[in-house]
């Protein structure tokens, strides 16, 4: 059925009469339907009347995100009693997974339900998150009468609702953005201008909501207590949620593509060249299964066997028999693939911020004259540096690097990449030299202030590698696959904090680095040992981009 190709609203839909010839240019141009699933109207649908129902919830959900995640290494170390080494590996854990899950929702919201209803489901998981994570904490029976007590109800209610809220998240990264530029019709001029501008806004709330979660509501939580900390994030959450839907009748809908999954077509060429191991492949290419509609590269020619014609007799389906075009999709995915493991170990340094840092931060003195500040409010130099470095790196770097590089951007995208890593080996070297000078300095005597500089440089490194990331996986993923190379940049960052998981407790099964008393181990060598990674990273990216040919070099 037609329908079920299109985007489902939560509100009820009814017909409108077809437009006649004469109003066809009041409408859209690019696809896109109305609440009632009728060619959009101009004038009464999308551009910045909708997006700013988008933007609100966005950063309602950004602010509750960031209220949870700056401060909960805290909250797990305080509350629920768990030592250094667990608090800072399952933090990780928990982060991984908030960038893993979006996966999930990519895939519902492509394939079954569309942007809208995905966002609205799984803000609806969300906020049943903060709930039951909210009541753990006001609740007195759930609260452990002692450490050795913590491994009852509570801390089960805790993670219960903080892996709600990792599925929830899940839903709205992929989508939120999405829908935003589809607001926009790219075959209008001034529309399609808008849209860039959007995506400025965009990026702008998510470091506003970062900003005031890691100031006001981490503040909240370290002076007024934990379930007011929660409970104005959660009432935060069910505001975005209804300001959400209360735009549904003015956003503009794409009609969900008929060509499959973008992982089944991936999966398909896995599976059929398998299959067809033991067969030659022709000596003429064009031999091959529509060979005519890509351009068949000589990399990975074991996968080309997807592609070999089978002989009549034999059974043909997508999983036996696939295009040359699907062949090259997989091919592009795994010439990323070494760019995309560098990113692993980048994304591992910034989980510091949410783990190690805040432990050491809470060695130090926290007073700053008359005010003490939380360790976890720290991470606002991370986000002031984002928001000081973009426009310089604009209006800079970029006329700059222009003049020495000849790329109409300044810098490639790789080269992008490679300052954001070098960034983030500076920065654990300055953590390192850090944690030994406060080691040498009587028990907490050092002001908390001197880790500022780790994280602006950290948060530079962000703006050089995490933006430039984005821009290589979309640039150079197919044109079918979009949104599978959005979904890979957001499985480094998940990948990034499970390998720092990884690596938390390797170090701490074998090493007394990481002590609950910090003053009793060695943070700084463990800080030393992210530097060294980070620099033997680089040296692998660079060996690696250097030997890169991009998409258009095929």
């Amino acid at each position: 059925m037609e329908a079920a190709d299109e985007e489902r609203p939560l509100l009820n839909r009814h017909r409108r009469p077809a437009q006649t010839q004469d109003e066809s240019s009041s409408y859209t141009s690019d696809g896109t339907v109305d609440i009632y699933r009728q060619p959009a109207l101009k004038q009464s649908t999308g551009n910045w009347r909708a997006c700013f129902f988008i933007l609100g919830a966005e950063f309602s959900e950004c602010m509750c995100f960031f209220a949870v995640a700056k401060n909960l290494v805290t909250y797990l170390t305080t509350v629920l009693h768990e030592s250094n080494v667990d608090a800072a590996r399952n933090v990780s854990t928990w982060i991984g997974s908030c960038f893993l899950t979006p996966v999930i929702g990519a895939f519902l919201a492509d394939s079954y339900w569309g942007r809208y209803t995905t966002i609205a489901v799984f803000l609806s998981v969300y906020i049943v998150g903060m709930l039951i994570m909210t009541s753990s904490a006001a609740l007195p029976f759930l609260l452990p009468r002692s450490s050795d007590e913590s491994g009852g109800v509570h801390p089960a209610a805790v993670y219960l609702g903080l892996y709600l809220v990792a599925l929830g998240t899940g839903g709205i990264k992929p989508c939120a953005a999405a829908l935003g530029a589809d607001q926009f019709d790219g075959a209008d001029p001034m529309e399609r201008v808008a849209k860039g501008s959007f995506f400025n806004w965009y990026y702008f709330s998510i470091n506003i909501g970062s900003l005031l979660a890691a100031t006001l509501l981490v503040w909240v939580q370290d002076n007024i207590g934990w379930t007011v900390g929660f409970g104005i994030p959660t009432v935060l959450i069910g505001f975005g949620l209804a300001v959400f839907v209360a735009g549904g009748r003015i956003y503009r809908y794409k009609p969900l593509g008929r060509g499959g999954s973008p992982l089944a077509r991936v999966f398909q060429v896995v599976v059929a060249a398998t299959r067809n191991c033991r067969l030659e492949l022709p000596d003429d290419s064009s031999a091959l299964h529509e060979n005519d509609r890509a351009e068949r590269t000589g990399q990975f020619t074991f996968f080309d066997k997807a592609a070999i014609v089978l002989p009549s007799s034999e059974k043909k389906g997508p999983w036996r028999l696939c295009t040359v075009s699907q062949v090259e999709e997989l091919k592009t995915l795994l010439r990323m693939s070494p760019v995309w493991a560098s990113l692993l170990i980048f994304f591992a340094v910034t989980a510091q911020m949410s783990s190690t840092l805040i432990e050491q931060g809470m060695a130090m003195d926290k007073r700053v004259g008359a005010f003490v500040v939380p360790p976890a409010s720290l991470s606002t130099f991370d986000v002031i540096s984002v928001l000081v470095w973009v426009p310089i790196y604009d209006a800079v770097l970029v006329p700059l690097a222009r003049r020495v590089t000849g790329e109409d951007r300044g810098f490639t995208q790789l080269q992008r990449i490679g300052v954001g890593l070098a960034l983030s080996a500076a920065g654990m070297a300055y953590a390192a030299l850090i944690e030994t000078r406060r080691l040498a300095a009587p028990a907490t005597s050092m002001s908390i202030m001197w880790q500022a500089p780790c994280y602006f440089v950290l948060g530079a490194a962000e703006v050089f590698a995490s933006i430039g990331m984005l821009e290589f996986f979309y640039d150079q993923s197919p044109g079918s696959m979009k949104s599978l190379g959005a979904a890979l940049a957001l499985l480094a960052i998940a990948g990034g904090n499970y390998l720092n998981s990884v690596l938390l407790g390797a170090v701490a099964s074998t090493t007394g680095w990481i002590a609950d008393n910090l003053d009793q181990g060695h943070l700084d060598y463990f800080f030393w040992f992210m530097a060294a990674l980070s620099v033997l990273n680089l040296l692998q990216f660079v060996y690696c981009s250097t030997r890169y040919k991009s998409i258009d070099q095929h």
